[in-house]
C-alpha cells in the first residue's frame, strides 16, 4: 500500500454536494481533496432547477455569472404544461418557477439573484473548475473503500481504478458526498428514517427538435397524462427540457415490484414517441437508466470526524427541484464551520451545529418532495383517470370535458383546481427561502429573547424575510457612492460581519475588540452605505443603533435592538456560544 496522502478535508464524491464543499473550502483557504469513483464528471442532466438561495451561495463563492452563462434563464422555465402528449391536447398550465407576476415580484424583493435551470452536467464543471483553480486536489477513478478514525483524524483507504492498487489518505475530517447509496454514510452508521425504493422511474435522455410544440409555451417541464403514466415514478409522464428546444429528458414510471423493464433502444424510443405524440420527428436516444423514488433522511449528519452531505443524507424524488439546491446549501453550511475549527478560531462543538441546523431541513424537503408526487393524483382524478380502464376510456373522459353539460363544467373546474394546486411544487418560494435555524437546538444561533411571530402567510408558498437569529439576512438594495449593492453582498466571503447604523459606534468598537476578525458595515445617511429606498430600515427590525451579527453563510447569529453600554462583553458572550468557546 502506498504512502499516505495528507490533506485537511477529504471529500468523497464530486456531485453538487462534494463539488460545492470543495469550492467553499478552497475559497476559504482550507486544504482539501476530492475523490470520485467515476472517470468524468456527470454525463447526464440529472438535477437542474437552481433556486434563489443556491444562486446566493454561488454569488458569494464567485461563480454566479459562470452558472448563469450555462443556464436556461428563468423566463424560459415557467409555462409548466399538462397535456396528453406534446403534440396532443393541452389540459392546462401553471405559471411556474417565479414566472407568475406576483411571484416574480416576490422573487425580485427577496434576493439579488434569479433562479435558473442549469443541468447537473453543466453545473458540476462550474463548481469543480473553480475549486481546482483555488487549490482543490481532484482525483477521478478513485474508489472509496473504508475509513477508520481516531482522536486526531480519519484514515481513508481508496482504490486507484487506473492502476488497480490501494492507498490511504489521511485527513483531519472526511465529508461523504457520495450520493443516495452512500457507502460513507453506511460505514459511519448514520441513523436513517423513511424507506428506499417506494416507486420506480426511468430516465431517457434524447435529442429532438421539439420547437414546434414548445417554443410558444416555453417551460422546463411538460407533464403528460397518458395511459400508464400513474404507474410508479413521479405521478405522470414528464418531458423535461435540458436545452431549449433540442435536448430533452423523459421520466417514465415502472412497477417497482416487477423490476425495471429491459431498457433497450426500442423500448426507450417507444416511450419517447408516446409522450411526444408525433412519430415523424427525428429522435436520437442518448441514454436510459432506471432509478427508484426514495423517501429517506438521516437523523444525524455526522459521526465523530466524518460528515455527510447531499443525497447521502436526504433521498427523495426530484419534485420541487430541491435536491442539488439542498445539497449545495448543506456543504455551504458545513464549510465555514470546518474552516474555523481547523484554524483554531472555533472549538469542535461548532461542528455539532451542522446536524442541528441541516437535518430538519433535509427531513422537510424529503417530505415536501414526496408530498408533491401525491398532489399529481387529483389531476388524474378530475378526468377519472385513476380507475383501471382502457386507454379509449381515458381519452373519452378527457374529451368529455369539452361538453356543454353541467357534469363537464364541474369536471373542468376540478381539473383547473387540481392543476392550480401544483403551485406547491412549482412556486414554493417559502420552501426555498424560509429555512430557519433554531437557537434552541443550534448553539451557532443566539436567541434574542423576543417571541417568534411565526409566518403570517403559508410558509411553503411565501417567503417572509426576518432578521431574527437563525434567519437568513434579509435582502435590500443599498448604495455605496454610485454603486447599488445588496445587503447580502456586504456579508459572507468566509467571515463574520456586524451590521449597524448611526449611533452604533459602540458595536463597531465591540467588533474591533474581539479576537475574531469581524467585518463591519454601517448603513445610514453619510455613511459607507446608505439606504435611499428605506427598505433596510424596515427589514432590519432593529434601531439604527442596534446590531446584527451575520455568519459567513449569511445567517443572522446574534441581534441586539439598540446600543448597549457593555457591547463588547455582550458580543464576546455571543461569540463564545457561537464558536463553541464558552
Amino acid at each position: 500500500m502506498h504512502t499516505d496522502v495528507v490533506t485537511d478535508v477529504l471529500i468523497v464524491g464530486s456531485g453538487p454536494a462534494g463539488a460545492s464543499a470543495a469550492l467553499a473550502l478552497s475559497t476559504y483557504g482550507v486544504r482539501n481533496m476530492v475523490v470520485t469513483r467515476y472517470a468524468s464528471l456527470a454525463d447526464t442532466p440529472r438535477a437542474h432547477i437552481t433556486n434563489q438561495r443556491t444562486m446566493e451561495v454561488l454569488r458569494d463563492l464567485g461563480v454566479e455569472e459562470d452558472a448563469l452563462a450555462k443556464a436556461t434563464p428563468q423566463h424560459l422555465m415557467g409555462n409548466t404544461t399538462f397535456c396528453t402528449s406534446l403534440a396532443g391536447e393541452e389540459l392546462g398550465r401553471v405559471r411556474s418557477w417565479g414566472n407568475e407576476p406576483l411571484v416574480q415580484a416576490a422573487h425580485e424583493l427577496a434576493s439579488p439573484t434569479v433562479m435558473c435551470d442549469i443541468p447537473q452536467h453543466l453545473m458540476e464543471p462550474v463548481l469543480v473548475d473553480a475549486a481546482i483553480a483555488r487549490g482543490t486536489v481532484f482525483r477521478h477513478s478513485t474508489v472509496y473503500k473504508s475509513f477508520t478514525q481516531d482522536a486526531d483524524g480519519v484514515t481513508v483507504t481508496v482504490e486507484d481504478r487506473v492502476r488497480g492498487d490501494e492507498y490511504t489518505i489521511r485527513a483531519k475530517y472526511l465529508i461523504g458526498a457520495d450520493g443516495g447509496r452512500s457507502q460513507v454514510a453506511e460505514d459511519a452508521g448514520l441513523p436513517m428514517g423513511g424507506q428506499m425504493g417506494v416507486a420506480g422511474s426511468i430516465n431517457i435522455v434524447f435529442d429532438a427538435d421539439l420547437s414546434k410544440y414548445t417554443a410558444h409555451r416555453p417551460s422546463t417541464l411538460y407533464w403528460v397524462l397518458a395511459p400508464g403514466a400513474t404507474v410508479g415514478g413521479i405521478g405522470a409522464g414528464l418531458v423535461r427540457c435540458v436545452r431549449p428546444w433540442t435536448e430533452w429528458l423523459i421520466v417514465w414510471g415502472y412497477d417497482v415490484t416487477a423490476g425495471a423493464p429491459d431498457l433497450t433502444t426500442e423500448y426507450a424510443e417507444s416511450v419517447v414517441r408516446q409522450l411526444i405524440g408525433d412519430d415523424e420527428i427525428p429522435v436520437t436516444v442518448k441514454s436510459s437508466s432506471a432509478w427508484t423514488v426514495n423517501e429517506m433522511y438521516a437523523e444525524t449528519y455526522s459521526s465523530g470526524r466524518v460528515f455527510c452531505a447531499g443525497d447521502a443524507v436526504h433521498r427523495h424524488p426530484p419534485s420541487n427541484g430541491l435536491g442539488s439546491n439542498t445539497s449545495i446549501q448543506d456543504s455551504y453550511n458545513l464549510a465555514w464551520k470546518l474552516k474555523l475549527v481547523l484554524d483554531g478560531t472555533a472549538g469542535p462543538r461548532l461542528l455539532d451545529t451542522y446536524t442541528a441546523e441541516r437535518a430538519p431541513v433535509g427531513r422537510q424537503i424529503v417530505t415536501r418532495a414526496n408530498k408533491s408526487i401525491g398532489e399529481t393524483a387529483p389531476v388524474f382524478e378530475a378526468l377519472d383517470g385513476l380507475t383501471p380502464q382502457t386507454p379509449e376510456q381515458l381519452w373519452a373522459n378527457i374529451a368529455a370535458r369539452k361538453d356543454a353539460t353541467e357534469a363537464a363544467a364541474k369536471q373542468r373546474a376540478r381539473l383547473r383546481d387540481a392543476i392550480a394546486h401544483k403551485v406547491y411544487e412549482f412556486n414554493a418560494h417559502g420552501v426555498d427561502l424560509n429555512q430557519r435555524y433554531s437557537g434552541g437546538s443550534s448553539t451557532a444561533v443566539v436567541p434574542d429573547g423576543t417571541p417568534d411571530p411565526g409566518f403570517a402567510r403559508d410558509p411553503e408558498l411565501y417567503h417572509q424575510p426576518s432578521s431574527r437569529p437563525g434567519a437568513k439576512l434579509p435582502h435590500a438594495w443599498i448604495t455605496s457612492g454610485t454603486r447599488t449593492v445588496s445587503t447580502l453582498d456586504t456579508v459572507g466571503k468566509g467571515r463574520f460581519t456586524l451590521l449597524t447604523g448611526i449611533g452604533g459606534e459602540v458595536w463597531l468598537r465591540a467588533a474591533r475588540a474581539q479576537s475574531l476578525d469581524i467585518a463591519t458595515v454601517v448603513i445610514g445617511p453619510g455613511q459607507e452605505y446608505e439606504d435611499p429606498y428605506g427598505d433596510w430600515a424596515r427589514l432590519s427590525e432593529v434601531s439604527d443603533a442596534g446590531a446584527l451579527l451575520v455568519r459567513p453563510d449569511g445567517y443572522v447569529a446574534f441581534r441586539h435592538e439598540s446600543a448597549a453600554e457593555d457591547a463588547a462583553e455582550v458580543l464576546a458572550r455571543a461569540l463564545g456560544r457561537i464558536l463553541g468557546r464558552d
